[in-house]
């Protein structure tokens, strides 16, 4: 294999960030988003690491200025929703250091949530960091799948095998494209993600590579908490495969009143959290898991600051700060332009 997606820990050049704008997809959560993503960029940008906040046209912009002040760098892209992780570039890492980017195919989740500019946003960013791109011809979003850097891979059953995808590509298939496209050569099927996460269980809401072979999974906060059965076969099915697993506090329940008037379960997780050069930033729901959290996974990375940050608004539109993210590797050859 020539080519490898390279882990989250990796050094990264800058991380592009969504910043929200559409008032229906918030559920009056709107200004509240905009302000945790604002403070999500801040927390990237003052580590140290540049930050690209992405917005959709000048108004949102200005409001974006207006909140992160000179520390983050706005950028106006056309595009639908924030979740920069799913439709943004993958870029892949070939031997002799050189970057392209690799898209795929995007459906808005399955049909779910199909938005004017989300197919095209991907290839954008890559030409704005000058990367050469190639399209597969196959769905995958990126937060379907996390990697270790050694060519070993996760998912979940629930997202990659849904018919709502790739209704013609079996698991074999899946797993042969993703060897193919990313450089992955040994992949870990967990089952389901979070209950009525959006996304048809995408794994960086349950399962990340924290170090090479180690893999940190939610443990259920008590009897109530209601992903404590996919948290344990999640847990079982990483040790039969030989990885190691490091324990993370869940939320528990996190129950919303959604548009309709109805007291829904919210797929809160701390495992959503983003990985830049010189922090982790993981969100937090005002939960009594919220600082036991941000210590376990600051464990994890010794190296960069933890920063714990509220994500009750984020999560309002389907995601958190994993989700509204995505890396630009760093090389030699990538400039600051």
């Amino acid at each position: 294999m020539t080519h490898r997606l390279p882990p989250e820990w990796a050094p990264q050049a800058w991380l592009w960030i969504g910043f929200p704008h559409l008032a229906d997809e918030w559920q009056g959560f709107l200004a509240a988003a905009q302000a945790e993503i604002a403070a999500f960029a801040r927390a990237v940008a003052e580590s140290g690491q540049p930050a690209r906040l992405v917005c959709r046209d000048e108004a949102s912009a200005t409001l974006a200025r207006e909140l992160t002040g000179d520390a983050v760098d706005i950028r106006i892209h056309h595009y639908g929703d924030i979740w920069l992780r799913d439709t943004g570039p993958l870029v892949v890492a070939d031997t002799d250091g050189s970057l392209r980017a690799q898209l795929f195919g995007f459906n808005g989740w399955g049909g779910k949530y199909v938005m004017d500019g989300d197919t095209e946003i991907g290839a954008t960013l890559a030409g704005e960091a000058g990367l050469q791109n190639a399209r597969a011809d196959w769905v995958l979003e990126g937060g379907a799948i996390d990697v270790d850097g050694t060519g070993l891979g996760v998912t979940t059953e629930q997202c990659l095998l849904n018919p709502n995808r790739n209704p013609h590509l079996s698991r074999a298939q899946i797993e042969q494209n993703l060897h193919r496209d990313l450089g992955i050569e040994q992949l870990l099927w967990l089952g389901d993600g979070l209950i009525n996460d959006h996304t048809d269980g995408h794994v960086d809401n349950l399962a990340r590579f924290v170090a090479p072979g180690t893999l940190a999974l939610p443990v259920a906060a008590g009897a109530d908490d209601p992903n404590a059965a996919i948290y344990a076969s999640a847990k079982a099915r990483a040790e039969a495969f030989g990885v190691k697993v490091v324990a993370i506090p869940s939320p528990g329940l996190v129950e919303r009143v959604d548009a309709e008037g109805h007291l829904k379960i919210q797929p809160a997780s701390h495992m959503n959290f983003a990985i830049t050069s010189h922090a982790v930033i993981v969100p937090t729901y005002g939960t009594a898991s919220d600082q036991s959290a941000v210590a376990a996974i600051g464990a994890c990375f010794p190296e960069r600051k933890t920063i714990g940050l509220r994500a009750d608004a984020v999560l309002a539109g389907g995601g958190s700060f994993h989700c509204a993210s995505q890396q630009m590797p760093w090389t030699a050859s990538v400039t600051a332009g």
